[in-house]
């Protein structure tokens, strides 16, 4: 019996000390949110108004332009997939790597070779572990992105793009990210970023939007030139920081599941070391009682 409470006593300690690095875990994923979530919306005018920008550009222009025009044969398809560089984010990266790869499945069952492009170690550990090839890799700057980043992730699409899908490039450039929906749900999405799809507003901005007559200098070629890069690194630091706002609620979402894990671990062990305890002390009285009335019966 001795040995039994040692043993539920142990548990009953690693359980605590468990419950307090997932306690402080979620803790800190909860401030992170708060930030995660204020550069979202600190970049979400900028975003809108540099849509609004192509939109207007498009429109009023009939300019055959390489990022916006369909290609005839869709040779070769750019999967961006992002996801974070570090765990304990429960199923985060496991749905995010999944819509990746289906994704990927539906376009090899159209003739279109997937061209893989990985963010966060999470994507290239999955990658290297199966010993799947990806044509770039970004890590180490998922939980606080930063616009380097977006910079050179559209730098490096823009130029594969540009190539197409003949010369070793690609036709087309898909997303694959966390979407942030609340702290319980972050919905992954996929986006179709290249060639451009001019169907950015809701029904609702579209009936109030009026686009005033833009006279484009030197000319609109020269602008979507301009403007289109500018558009593609808005885009991928939105799907950055959509990502990072997704796995910080979905850390505090599987730390606050821990922790409650951990709770009843302790619970279950406690009954359990005293249920073990009272079993001993009873035993410990039937072993007196017996000596005590052999003693009597002795004499």
């Amino acid at each position: 019996m001795g040995a039994q409470l040692r043993v539920y006593k142990q548990k009953i300690s690693s359980a605590q000390t468990t419950k307090k690095i997932t306690k402080a875990m979620e803790l800190i994923a909860a401030s992170r949110i708060q930030k995660a979530m204020a550069r979202v919306n600190a970049s979400s005018p900028f975003a809108r108004a540099v849509t609004r920008a192509v939109s207007a550009v498009a429109t009023h222009s009939n300019v055959d332009h390489p990022l916006t025009r369909e290609p005839e044969t869709i040779r070769r398809s750019a999967v961006v997939i992002f996801s974070s560089d570090r765990g304990l984010a429960g199923a985060f990266n496991s749905q995010i790597l999944r819509e990746g790869m289906e994704l990927a499945e539906l376009l090899r069952s159209e003739g279109r070779e997937p061209v893989f492009y990985l963010v966060g170690r999470k994507a290239v550990g999955y990658f290297q572990f199966r010993r799947l090839e990806a044509a770039a890799e970004w890590t180490g700057d998922t939980d606080t992105p930063s616009f380097h980043t977006a910079e050179a992730i559209s730098a490096a699409l823009l130029e594969a793009f540009a190539r197409g899908g003949e010369q070793g490039g690609v036709d087309e450039i898909h997303l694959v990210y966390n979407r942030f929906v609340s702290m319980m749900t972050q919905s992954p999405e996929t986006v179709r970023l290249l060639p451009l799809e001019i169907a950015e507003a809701d029904e609702a901005d579209a009936s109030s939007a009026v686009y005033p007559l833009y006279e484009f200098e030197p000319d609109a070629e020269t602008v979507l030139d301009a403007i289109l890069p500018v558009y593609i690194q808005s885009r991928v630091f939105n799907a950055l920081l959509q990502s990072s706002a997704a796995k910080q609620a979905a850390t505090q979402k599987a730390m606050k599941s821990a922790s409650d894990n951990a709770d009843k671990l302790i619970t279950d062990y406690t009954r359990l070391r005293n249920n073990a305890r009272q079993a001993e002390i009873t035993q410990q009285i039937a072993e007196i009682v017996g000596g005590a009335d052999a003693l009597a019966s002795s004499k």
